[in-house]
């Protein structure tokens, strides 16, 4: 938005406000592990803030999903006092609340010495580097999440084990279930069309009480807020209905995890504001698949094993990376291949590379990140597309011909990605050594835990 532009926004926005019916203000930052933090603000307090901007406590990149406190981090720590960081309001990014009347939801960012850090920050510059290469870059994602017929007051009175699915049974693509409980699946598709955030398919998938949804592809930077207000909102919506709804990568050893894949794709830049042809498209070459793609793909094939800590952040994503659990192992790619860790889809107006390999814990924001800087790292550099995996990967990552093995734990995945060049060239210094020391207390932290395993295998035994 132009200096210009943005003038006559803030001007408008007090009508806006009143055109819309707008009482309540909510505004909201996204921290580290993808969590959208926020609070409300009375309307002389929002103007300003729309203006000039806000502080926001800076703990909230200073602390962990469990509002514990990183003894390791420069960017926020005791060392800073936790003063009050910059934040920026987005004031096109904007979404009514259904259920919530007379209430708007702005997204914000952080900024000055903390923009390095930001998620929401980060994407941004990748998106607008992508415009500087003549490039729109446009993402989506799609998320599985399980349901159960439990309050969080239960989960946690169970200790989150025995818990009661809101369907039993596996029973993928199910029109019984989706026709039994049209209510939330219309509710689902009204409340987040109503917040701007489309829905382009939803339906049941194997596992009981598991839904997918994939929301529609939009420049990649709202296709990114779409996301993180889907998960947010989902789980909202599911406590109203008495619900619970998870997105951890892995809840249960018996059925497979949870994946939240990313699609990305660049478009011309178009005059109107609008994306142009998709240049990743080529009829005249195999699948479709132009030269700029070769090597976009060829950046993410490359930069995968190094990267994989943006895209698998948690101890329990790589409980979802194990063979027969339809999650890729290895650093390849194949046309219209699910078994590999990026599936390139063809078509003219669909074409587009999926990061298959994500789960649905990912902050989008840094899933995203990761799929477009590596893409563009391999349009930069003009690297070669290694051959493509024609049938199943997993057989072939078993006799060591399926591509670079991924790291398989969290402990491994963030070491190679703090000694990456590459992702210091395409994400800077102050955000890798950031997200690795979070990364690294995230491990700490798993390794002081007594799990159930531990004392079913250990207690009597051993």
């Amino acid at each position: 938005m132009s200096a210009s532009d943005l003038e006559t926004v803030l001007a408008d926005l007090p009508g806006y406000l009143d055109r819309n019916d707008i009482r309540f203000h909510k505004v909201a930052v996204t921290d580290t592990d993808g969590i959208m933090r926020g609070k409300y603000m009375c309307r002389d307090k929002f103007l300003s803030a729309a203006r000039g901007g806000f502080g926001f406590c800076d703990v909230v990149l200073g602390w962990d999903s469990n509002d514990k406190l990183y003894d390791n981090t420069k960017v926020s720590g005791w060392h800073t006092g936790y003063r009050d960081a910059p934040v920026e309001l987005d004031l096109g990014s904007v979404r009514p609340i259904p259920f919530e009347p007379q209430t708007g939801l702005w997204l914000g960012s952080f900024a000055g010495d903390y923009a390095d850090a930001c998620p929401r920050t980060i994407l941004r510059r990748l998106a607008a580097k992508a415009a500087f290469l003549g490039f729109e870059a446009l993402g989506s994602a799609e998320y599985e999440f399980f349901l159960f017929d439990e309050t969080p007051a239960s989960a946690r009175a169970k200790g989150y084990r025995d818990l009661k699915p809101f369907t039993p049974g596996m029973f993928g693509y199910s029109l019984l279930r989706a026709g039994v409980h049209f209510d939330l699946y219309q509710e689902l598709l009204d409340t987040f069309a109503a917040m701007d955030v489309e829905i382009e398919g939803l339906h049941t998938e194997t596992g009981p009480g598991v839904i997918e949804a994939a929301l529609r592809y939009d420049a990649i930077g709202k296709a990114a807020d779409n996301a993180a207000i889907f998960k947010t909102y989902m789980k909202i919506l599911a406590q109203r209905r008495g619900l619970m709804a998870t997105f951890m990568a892995k809840w249960s050893a018996d059925y497979p995890g949870q994946s939240g894949h990313i699609h990305v794709s660049l478009a011309e830049r178009g005059g109107d504001g609008k994306p142009g042809k998709n240049v990743f498209y080529d009829p005249a070459e195999p699948a479709t698949m132009s030269e700029t793609m070769a090597h976009f793909v060829a950046g993410q094939v490359a930069l995968l094993p190094e990267l994989l800590p943006m895209v698998c952040p948690t101890i329990n994503s790589y409980r979802r990376l194990v063979p027969g659990m339809w999650a890729p192992l290895a650093s390849n790619w194949g046309v219209e291949n699910r078994t590999t860790a990026i599936r390139i889809i063809p078509g003219e107006k669909s074409q587009r590379s999926e990061f298959r390999i994500g789960p649905a814990d990912a902050n989008p924001y840094l899933a995203m990140a990761a799929a477009l800087g590596a893409g563009l790292y391999g349009i930069e550099k003009r690297l070669p597309l290694p051959d493509p995996i024609d049938g199943n990967a997993y057989e072939l990552q078993a006799q060591g011909k399926a591509g670079a093995p991924l790291p398989t734990n969290l402990a491994d995945a963030t070491a190679r990605f703090k000694a990456s060049k590459a992702a210091r060239e395409i994400f800077g210094d102050t955000f890798v050594d950031h997200f690795a020391a979070t990364r690294e207390w995230e491990i700490r932290e798993a390794q002081r835990h007594v799990s159930d395993w531990d004392l079913a295998r250990y207690f009597e035994i051993i």
